[in-house]
Order: C-alpha cells, then structure tokens, then sequence
C-alpha cells in the first residue's frame, strides 16, 4: 500500500513541477527561489524562465552549499523573517512546496512583494486542503493528509494512510504549518497586494494525476501565478 501510495505522490509531484515550468515567463533578468533546497529543481525553473541570474535562499547549511555547488548565490535566511535582499531586485519569485512550512505566511507574502519589481511575477506551489484525499479524511474524524507532519517528534500524526506515518528522523523546518484551500490561496494573495493570473492544478488521488487539472479545486498540488502591480 504504501509503494502505491508513493507513485501516487510522485506522478503528482511530477505533473506539479510541469505545470511550475509551463507557467513561467520567459527571459527574465533576475529570479529567486526561496527554500531553494539543493538548487536542482531551481536550475530547471531558471533555465524554463531563461533567467540571466538566479540566486536562492535556504536555511540548512548544507542544502545551501549544495546549491551554490550547482552556481547559485544563496542567502542563508528564515524565511519567517525579514529577508536580507534588496527592494524591487527580482523579476521572479518561486516557492514550491515551502509556503506550508513558514511560521509567518503574511510577512513571507510581504516580502515576496518588496523583494519583487513593479509588473514581476511570484509562482506559489503547495499543498490543497480541499483535494478529495484530504476531505474524505476528514470526513472519517482523521488528520488531513496534507497535515499529518505537524510534530518533529513523529511524523503522520492522526491518519493511519500517512505516507511518512512513524517516522521521526526529519528536521523541524520540515514540518507544516498552514494548508491553503483553493479559495483561500487566491484571496490570500489578493490581501498580500498582488494581480492573481491563475491557479493551476496536479494530482486527484487515487485517479490519475492529470485529472488534477480538470478539476483544480480538488487537486492534490495547487500552483498559484500572479503579479506585482506597476
């Protein structure tokens, strides 16, 4: 069951970062991701958005200096806090799967608005609390899937489906905070100041993951596009 329950998750998690690649701009000056990790997937958003530079910012040292290995100025910084990065420096800003994990979302959202150019674009990827896996779930008194990693002491807590259920070797920067629904995505945006473009989605488990983008409310992965007004 839970070999199945993996390719689930990867032919989601793959079809998330396609959509991630297809909705970027192109020939961009200036792009940053944050929780840029190890800097693999940051190289392919880069060379999909044809980005001159491309620098990231990343909390654990040695994800850090992996991903300057690969050629990419990394600031080493919370993301829950003020970012040491300059006023209006980026034309794109990307974040997949790393706005669940910050303690502070509105200052998170805030600075992705100063840190972006007048008319830039921020590309937001994460987890839906309304995909029909996670309503079932709850309709059956469980932890939503997309919430079962809330405790750095055991992860799977509440459902006994959870893929990582038991384990307990995972940093605390890799537990979840917050899961947005569709709606909630959206017009958590719009307060935060920015022209929301779309919404696009991946994974309907346990149907095939393309479903996910015929019916975006109930996807697995949401992946939100908007813009900073000139």
């Amino acid at each position: 069951m839970k070999v199945w329950f993996q390719k689930q998750f990867d032919a989601a998690m793959k079809l998330n970062r396609q959509n991630i690649l297809d909705m970027c701009p192109h020939r961009v000056d200036t792009f940053l991701d944050l929780g840029c990790d190890d800097g693999e997937w940051s190289v392919q958003v880069a060379n999909a958005a044809q980005a001159k530079t491309v620098q990231g910012v990343e909390i654990v040292p040695e994800r850090a200096s992996a991903a300057e290995e690969r050629g990419i100025y990394v600031t080493k910084a919370d993301l829950a806090a003020n970012l040491p990065l300059p006023s209006a420096g980026f034309d794109l800003v990307h974040a997949n799967q790393v706005i669940e994990h910050v303690a502070d979302i509105d200052l998170f959202a805030a600075e992705i608005f100063r840190v972006l150019r007048p008319g830039g674009t921020v590309i937001i990827s994460t987890e839906n609390g309304s995909s029909w896996h996670n309503v079932f779930a709850m309709a059956l008194g469980w932890q939503m899937f997309s919430l079962t990693n809330l405790s750095e002491r055991r992860l799977g807590i509440g459902n006994p489906l959870a893929l990582h259920r038991g384990e307990s070797d995972h940093m605390k920067t890799w537990t979840h905070k917050v899961i947005f629904s569709y709606r909630g995505l959206r017009e958590f945006f719009e307060a935060h100041g920015f022209h929301v473009q779309g919404i696009r989605g991946a994974g309907y488990y346990p149907l095939p993951a393309g479903l996910g983008r015929l019916d975006v409310r109930h996807a697995h992965f949401l992946t939100l596009i908007a813009t900073k007004p000139c």
